[in-house]
């Protein structure tokens, strides 16, 4: 069985971190337009701050939205978010209700509640498809991961960041980090390159929540077949 980037984004594994929004500081400066490049602080600048804002993290809680559109159709998915370092992580939907993605360190588990198969694929095998997320686990620099790192101001004092993942650019065009001027992410868009269109909104971030070991273990259904799908090509 194939494990495409389409199944991987249909199934909502994206990694993201929630924020607390934090304002900019008090300046002289006159508002910035949407999308007016920002003279104060620069892309490699801001990407060092969302660096810096993970990597001090040993854990994070944050709700989560997912808003699809793509492959003639939408859809709007939420949940809870839960990372833990290193290399844990677990989206709980509570729509729809049932739905998990979750790695444990060695594998990646996707199910949903009724699904007559569990997919699992060894986490390492999802390094390609986490890179431009990965960093929010300590894994990475963002300025490394995206090609043609841009800035622009965005609405409430936050900023956005773009640019293209490298190693997916036949799958992937932008990749778009809104964050604040602290470096926290409060939402992230990406657009493949059949269109689809998939952003995540983050809210309520609790950093260095307490997350019960068994967070992070999933154990299959009962009767239900575990199916080993390949990584992607």
């Amino acid at each position: 069985m194939k494990f495409s980037f389409g199944l991987f984004r249909a199934c909502s594994l994206r990694f993201a971190v929630a924020c607390a929004v934090l304002a900019l500081g008090g300046s002289a400066r006159a508002p910035l337009s949407f999308g007016q490049e920002p003279a104060h602080v620069t892309a490699l600048e801001l990407a060092a701050r969302v660096d810096r804002h993970y990597d001090q993290l040993h854990s994070l809680k944050a709700g989560f939205r997912e808003d699809y559109a793509g492959l003639g159709m939408t859809r709007t998915e939420t949940g809870t978010l839960f990372l833990r370092k290193p290399g844990r992580m677990s989206w709980q939907y509570s729509t729809p209700a049932g739905k998990i993605f979750l790695l444990d360190g060695k594998y990646a588990w996707l199910y949903t509640q009724g699904d007559a198969q569990v997919q699992r694929i060894p986490a390492k095998e999802m390094d390609d498809l986490r890179s431009p997320l990965r960093f929010l686990l300590g894994h990475t620099q963002l300025a490394k991961e995206l090609s043609g790192l841009k800035l622009v101001a965005a609405s409430n004092g936050q900023y956005t960041l773009t640019g293209l993942p490298k190693g997916q650019e036949s799958r992937v065009t932008r990749l778009s980090l809104t964050v604040t001027a602290a470096g926290a992410i409060t939402a992230i868009e990406v657009v493949e390159v059949d269109g689809a269109n998939t952003r995540f909104t983050f809210t309520g971030e609790l950093p260095d929540a307490p997350i019960p070991a068994e967070t992070f273990h999933f154990t299959p259904p009962p009767g239900v077949p575990v199916v080993d799908a390949m990584p992607p090509v």
